[in-house]
């Protein structure tokens, strides 16, 4: 029987130019090609900023776009959307980027938008829409159709997905789907009977598989078990609440001693200006209740704040990687840096809230078998040029930028890649959010053996699968010779601005520098701000003037690091600013993030995206890029600081 969808709402074109969105608003229609082009690179930043998301329900639906900029401008104001009448979204490549938060989707959903057309769209995103029941296409072709008045098979939405997808889109999503199927345990499987030579990831994948799959084919839409199941606060809420929707209050949770939940997206909120000046602490604290309440009534592992509310213990993806994820297991969280964790060898990625809810009862969390990218870099990096500058140069490359790693893993290779530390390569695997792929991953090692020996105590024994097989099948590789790659920044706007420090064409002030946040946050990142700041401390400098500096920490495991080899003296001597443990203005939530348009950020964050962390244009640099900054007042190099101030100490 067939099931048809018929639209009658209007369609919203989000044009990159400003009058065309506006008009839309004000209530005149446009054509397609009066509002090309399209906005590429809509992030989830855009469609709902991080001030709005202090809900989990239709409540949401006031705020679809509001972050949304064309022309430098934000048109769409609050309430717009649903009171357009607007039921179709339009938009052009890489559709969600960003954050994994199924606020976005939810929002839309709640305003009346039932469909979403774009060229291409972010995994996540697009994953989050299906679980909930937003259609999406690539389609345009559709258009004409639905403006006369054609109803459109449900079948055209599962057009080109894979049939796990096709049977959650007809269900409606994953939690009607889910009530039908069993979830038993996973029956152990080794590579044994595998078709030919394997990735790690699809190794991984193998051996946690649901017991029903019959295929690993690439493209293939499974169910795996997950070894752990993180949220946040800004999502433990919003998850329970879909939980408790479906399974009842108390759900019963699966293995729950695999759970955690983590407070420190929000918990700086108080020291920050948008949160106070507008009204919004009530609103984090109906967040904080949701979250508190599940890690109150469950038995699952809890990280919160510090005793005087300073700070937290650490960030998740940080902490996931110093506290519990060992090589060889699945680790899911609800933010879209999850990947983190794949430094140590593990299948680490983000997810949106229904799909943590659901893993939460069930243990299995559903994913495509994915193309893997072998990102291959031979030969030493130079001297100041770190991860952070290698992912810098593959967001700017034409392949990337156009969305072609969507959904793929990146395996980080080569000699250049083993002399990394796991914090350096945690930098890799973290902004494959950026990359837009599924996650990224590092063979484990001796290094990784290292780190869970000093971090954790524990005496780890690599087994011989832990590696990707010769002869195993990629999509590409990525060829990169490490004395190639330089000091990279990103100009302001989106990640993939990425261009060479030494061609910026001219000066770019700074009024912010700050160094933190989970990519940044790490023991091997407060070693190069401290390198660049005891260099300017021997040649007696100082922050500049008018410029602040902030240095974050990423755990209290750091902060400890740090006080126990004495950086703590320097960075107060050059005078920065010392943050405890948060995600603070990484996610515009705290000391750090800049209050008007006007102001230079230059940060060691992982994204850019307009409104992260705050109204002003950031920069994205390396903790060297960043502490140099600092120092000289704009945007400069260790080397150009170095050349600028002479070699000699004072």
């Amino acid at each position: 029987m067939s099931d048809r969808r018929r639209f009658t709402g209007r369609f919203l074109y989000l044009s990159d130019k400003a009058d065309i969105v506006a008009a839309q608003i004000a209530g005149t229609d446009v054509t397609l090609e009066a509002a090309r082009p399209l906005r590429e690179s809509i992030s989830t930043d855009e469609i709902t900023p991080v001030t709005v998301m202090l809900t989990y329900d239709e409540r949401l639906g006031r705020y679809p776009y509001v972050g949304f900029q064309a022309g430098g401008v934000k048109p769409i104001g609050t309430d717009a959307v649903k009171n357009g009448g607007f039921e179709i979204t339009v938009a052009g490549k890489r559709y969600g980027k960003g954050s994994s938060r199924e606020s976005s989707p939810i929002a839309e959903q709640a305003a009346g938008i039932r469909l979403i057309i774009a060229e291409s769209f972010e995994r996540i995103y697009q994953q989050n829409c299906d679980n909930i029941g937003v259609l999406t296409s690539t389609d345009f072709g559709l258009i004409p159709r639905i403006m006369a008045g054609e109803e459109i098979d449900i079948e055209e939405f599962t057009s080109g997905r894979d049939d796990l997808t096709k049977a959650i889109i007809r269900a409606g999503g994953l939690m009607p789907f889910s009530r039908g199927a069993s979830w038993p345990l996973p029956s152990p499987r080794d590579g044994a009977g595998a078709s030919g030579p394997m990735t790690l990831v699809e190794k991984i994948l193998r051996r946690h598989a649901h017991p029903d799959v019959r295929s690993l084919d690439r493209g293939t839409g499974i169910f795996v078990h997950a070894d752990w199941r993180f949220s946040h606060d800004y999502f433990t809420g919003m998850s329970a609440h879909i939980m408790h929707k479906t399974f009842g209050k108390p759900a019963p949770l699966r293995d729950p001693d695999s759970i955690v939940a983590f407070y420190d997206h929000l918990v700086l909120a108080g020291q920050s200006l948008p949160h106070r000046r507008d009204g919004l602490l009530e609103g984090v604290g109906d967040l904080l209740q949701g979250h508190h309440d599940f890690a109150a009534t469950y038995p699952v592992k809890v990280h919160g704040s510090l005793p005087d509310g300073s700070g937290s213990e650490g960030i998740c993806h940080a902490l996931m990687t110093e506290r519990y994820a060992l090589p060889g297991q699945v680790v899911v969280g609800t933010d879209s840096h999850t990947p983190h964790s794949g430094a140590l060898g593990c299948l680490a990625f983000g997810a949106g809230s229904t799909d943590v809810a659901h893993s939460w009862v069930t243990g299995y969390i559903r994913c495509v078998v994915p193309e893997t990218l072998r990102v291959e870099i031979e030969g030493a990096l130079r001297p100041g040029v770190t991860a952070k500058d290698v992912v810098l140069h593959l967001l700017q490359m034409d392949e990337i930028k156009s969305g072609g790693a969507i959904g793929a893993v990146f395996e980080f290779a080569g000699s250049a890649v083993r002399a990394m530390s796991v914090d350096e390569r945690a930098t890799l695997t973290n902004m494959v959010a950026e990359l837009g792929g599924f996650t990224g991953i590092v063979a484990p090692d001796e290094k990784t053996v290292a780190f869970l020996k000093e971090r954790r105590g524990i005496d780890f024994q690599l087994e011989d699968w832990m590696t990707s097989d010769p002869g195993a099948t990629y999509r590409r590789r990525i060829d990169l010779d490490g004395a190639d790659l330089t000091v990279m920044v990103a100009r302001p706007g989106d990640p993939g601005n990425g261009i060479a420090i030494d061609d910026v064409p001219s000066p770019v002030r700074v009024d912010i520098a700050y160094g933190g946040s989970c990519t940044a946050g790490k023991r091997e990142d407060f070693d190069n701000y401290h390198e660049v700041l005891r260099w300017g401390v021997e040649r007696g400098l100082k922050v500049a003037e008018g410029t602040r500096l902030f240095l974050q920490f990423g755990t209290m495991d750091v902060h400890r690091y740090c006080q126990e080899r004495g950086y703590l003296d320097t960075f107060r001597q050059v005078g920065a600013t010392l943050l405890m443990p948060g995600c603070g203005a990484c996610a515009n939530c705290g000391p750090g993030q800049s209050v008007t348009a006007g102001e230079v950020t230059v940060s060691a964050i992982n994204r850019n995206f307009p409104g992260r962390s705050g109204p002003g244009q950031v920069w994205l640099a390396s903790p060297f890029t960043v502490a140099s900054s600092a120092l000289s007042g704009r945007i400069s190099s260790f080397v150009d600081l170095q050349e600028t101030h002479g070699s000699k100490a004072a």
